[in-house]
């Protein structure tokens, strides 16, 4: 017997008892006949609560990471998940425009936040675009409803996303909205060699881009405790610049870093030495959903 998600979504709920939790993936479609899944992993409320079941930790396998050295700092690079492009069937470039998630996208942030739930994070930082925060608010439920939580550290740091516009996503200016055959193979090329003759009027270039990304990590960094790891939740831009300056790549040749949406990076800091030491690059958790549409690390939208 087939059951609406909604339904379905019910069914389950009513089939735990109050205080005790589940988990699911359950499948859905959307926009078209392609089938794609949302995560749900929660914890049962009592009767007259409003709010949306909150994700709960669950065990996500991922890189073994040695501990943090104590003169070092740790960040977990987390790129927002699959979004719907807004030229529809007409994929289009899109930049700093704030676009919304898909279903999928939606379900691959809760997975990166899922992975992440295994670390003590200090603090959670995002790009102010809300595809962006909807994966950094996903990460912090996950922190909060950990059984070890330190509620009292958390409330010291802050329980609020810290949100800063130097990670906003790169500026397309008049490109976005056109597709890459409207802007041209030759100009995107040159715009990749960071040849700023061709920065689109109201946009943004590559070095650009990396100046204020660096100056926003740096006051990231500022605030987290040697010892301690922060996560941010950002764009395929934004972390190319990170990645590139940890491996000492120049801008104009940190187009072909590959980021898939929802992965996570992670990159220590030693803050005596200066030394950046990447642990892994694009991680993606494997939870069992689709292959998302990411004709982003193709096209550079």
């Amino acid at each position: 017997m087939h059951f609406p998600t909604a339904v379905l979504l019910v069914l389950v709920c009513l089939a735990f008892p109050e205080g005790e939790s589940f988990s699911a993936i359950i499948p859905y479609h959307h926009c078209s006949t392609s089938k794609t899944y949302a995560i749900m992993h929660a914890s049962s409320s009592s009767a007259g609560d409003d709010h949306d079941p909150v994700p709960s930790p669950i065990v996500v396998e991922g890189p073994e990471l040695p501990p943090i050295l104590p003169t070092c700092k740790r960040l977990f690079l987390v790129r927002h998940g699959e979004v719907i492009n807004p030229g529809g069937d007409r994929p289009v470039f899109y930049g700093a425009l704030d676009v919304s998630l898909s279903p999928l996208g939606e379900a691959e942030a809760i997975a990166a936040g899922q992975y992440l739930a295994q670390y003590d994070l200090q603090y959670i930082a995002a790009s102010p675009l809300s595809r962006a925060i909807f994966g950094a608010n996903r990460i912090m439920d996950l922190q909060k409803n950990k059984e070890d939580v330190d509620v009292n550290a958390i409330k010291d740091n802050g329980s609020d996303i810290k949100i800063y516009e130097g990670f906003t996503e790169l500026d397309r200016g008049e490109w976005c909205g056109l597709t890459g055959d409207e802007i041209g193979a030759d100009n995107l090329a040159k715009f990749n060699a960071c040849d700023e003759s061709v920065t689109p009027k109201g946009g943004e270039s590559y070095p650009f881009l990396k100046d204020r990304v660096l100056k926003a990590r740096r006051e990231l960094l500022d605030i987290t405790d040697v010892g301690k790891a922060s996560a941010l939740v950002s764009h395929l831009q934004v972390t190319r610049c990170m990645i590139s300056d940890a491996m000492g790549i120049a801008a104009s040749d940190m187009a072909s870093l590959k980021v898939s949406t929802a992965s996570v990076t992670c990159i220590d800091y030693d803050m005596v030495t200066g030394k950046q030491t990447i642990h892994f690059q694009s991680f993606k958790p494997d939870v069992g959903l689709q292959q998302s549409n990411d004709g982003v690390n193709n096209f550079g939208y």
